[in-house]
């Protein structure tokens, strides 16, 4: 069985280009509904990529697997991942816990985090959500959940500073029909949605991306359902011994596409930050110490 620290749908991409014309079909047809539908019995998971029963069996032995049995049983576990409330994940962690200090135990849980999250990351889809980002024509519109949110009003105070037309999308869901009455095609809508998975993350996905709005998706290892309309998306490792999530390395690369964005946009950002500075000085906001 292939390591647990790789998810199913982080290896049937990683060897999508190894495969068959009627692998690739069923690989496609996985990550359509990821996981749910590999959850089904091998013959009705084959009749819904149009294959066969034995391209089904030979697609889980290339991804490691001895049987579709163990493929599922993978697949249940991560589902089960997915759902678990912060109870549940605290006693996980506890039970299996190292006699060491939790300072230790945590920064070991972010820096594995960070090596696996680094080592799938595609730098052609940093550089394309750059690009967008960096587009003065585009309007960047900025939405979290109910945890996420402080991570987009993070990047949100940032970006603003770094370039025009950017819009932090209230967290009260029911006035986002508002927020996508003004999107229209061509814009960014950048997103975070992170396991126990938001209805209206997946909504506001929908309605944007049907509007031709451009969708960067912050999502863990196992991928938001937002992901299906999503331009650039980017899954980030997450667990850490906590009732919660980490949101360390969601951090890391959010700073991380800041930098890059304010770089290429670096003539119009300083002005910005000029500008910026002295509305501080006629404010009085911070304190002079000399």
């Amino acid at each position: 069985m292939p390591e647990q620290s790789q998810t199913v749908s982080e290896l049937i991409q990683a060897s999508f280009d190894s495969l068959t014309r009627a692998e690739r079909q069923l690989a496609n047809s996985l990550l359509e509904n990821y996981p749910v539908s590999g959850l089904s019995s091998i013959t009705a998971v084959a009749d819904n990529a149009k294959v066969s029963t034995p391209t089904v069996a030979r697609m889980v032995q290339k991804l490691g697997f001895k049987g579709f049995p163990e493929f599922q049983a993978r697949l249940r576990d991560e589902l089960e991942e997915t759902i678990s409330n912060p109870i549940s994940k605290h006693d996980r962690w506890f039970e299996d816990a190292p006699d060491t200090h939790i300072i230790n135990r945590f920064a070991e849980a972010v820096s594995q985090n960070l090596r696996q999250t680094l080592g799938q990351l595609d730098m052609k889809d940093f550089d394309t959500a750059c690009a967008l980002l960096s587009d003065e024509e585009r309007t960047v519109h900025v939405v979290g959940g109910r945890i996420t949110r402080a991570l987009a009003d993070y990047f949100f105070t940032h970006m603003q500073v770094v370039r025009p037309n950017v819009t932090l999308i209230a967290s009260n869901s029911n006035a986002w029909p508002h927020y996508v009455l003004n999107m229209k095609a061509g814009d960014v809508l950048v997103m975070f949605d992170i396991r126990r998975y938001e209805h209206d993350i997946m909504a506001l996905a929908e309605m944007a991306r049907g509007l031709g709005v451009e969708v960067i998706l912050f999502t863990d290892q196992w991928g938001s359902p937002a992901a299906k309309f999503a331009t650039s998306k980017f899954n980030i490792r997450i667990e850490a011994p906590s009732a919660w999530d980490s949101s360390v390395v969601i951090l890391f690369l959010v700073e991380a596409m800041i930098s890059a964005v304010q770089t290429q946009t670096w003539d119009d950002t300083r002005d910005r930050m000029n500008q910026l500075e002295d509305l501080f000085n006629q404010t009085r906001l911070f304190r002079k110490f000399i």
